[in-house]
């Protein structure tokens, strides 16, 4: 991706708006180490102190974040994501169920009614290696992706974007729970009800389906936290 050298007299903005333009198209992915500071400089055409003041800047926002001694890496995708992410740090096991279940629930509703042939495909493709996963991880990274096709049939652009920020948090506490209660949560019996309905275009009862579903694991939070 072409750099933009900074020339005007807000550098710091222009560097800060350069970094977030690698971040949001991917160049430089969430997780991922930013190059060093002295290849930035040459790129950005910046000093030492204008880049810093950039970085810190994008750190305060919560696109990055820095790893005394290691580095820095990108935290979020946007601005948007960072606050979304923050939020979620900070919010109870049940507040995260009920937000998924708001965005699967409708996304499962949308899907049945709007989906194609190949978006069918792809969610039963999705479901089979769900039944094929050996453990919880392989299990998770199954689920995940399963859903996420699901969000796609929706045909909503919005929700596909708001679900794309938000699942990996979402999935990742779920997860966490079901390790501590020693169920490791394989059973795609109700992922199968779930394709099967979205098959068979019901929408009803395919969110009446992740409603049952997020309801045991509100059940299982709700346990957890009384202990």
């Amino acid at each position: 991706m072409e750099v933009i050298k900074a020339k005007r007299s807000s550098l710091v903005e222009q560097v800060a708006l350069q970094i977030e333009t690698f971040i949001e198209s991917g160049t430089w992915p969430v997780g991922s180490r930013i190059p060093p500071e002295m290849e930035l400089m040459e790129q950005f055409g910046v000093s030492r102190n204008t880049l810093r003041e950039a970085v810190r800047a994008l750190v305060h926002a919560g696109l990055l974040q820095t790893k005394q001694g290691i580095g820095t890496y990108v935290r979020a995708k946007t601005v948007l994501g960072a606050s979304f992410q923050k939020r979620l740090e900070t919010s109870t096991l049940l507040e995260t169920l009920e937000v998924r279940h708001a965005l699967e629930r409708e996304a499962a509703w949308l899907a049945a009614e709007r989906h194609t042939g190949e978006e069918l495909n792809h969610i039963q493709k999705c479901l089979h290696e769900c039944k094929e996963a050996a453990d919880l991880h392989s299990f998770a990274e199954a689920d995940i992706a399963l859903h996420h096709a699901i969000v796609k049939a929706s045909h909503n652009r919005i929700l596909m974007d708001l679900y794309a920020r938000l699942a990996d948090e979402l999935h990742a506490s779920v997860h966490d729970l079901t390790d501590m209660n020693g169920d490791p949560d394989i059973d795609p019996g109700a992922h199968e009800e779930l394709v099967k309905a979205i098959g068979a275009r019901q929408p009803e009862k395919a969110a009446a389906i992740v409603s049952k579903d997020i309801a045991r694991l509100k059940e299982m939070a709700g346990q957890e936290e009384k202990e």
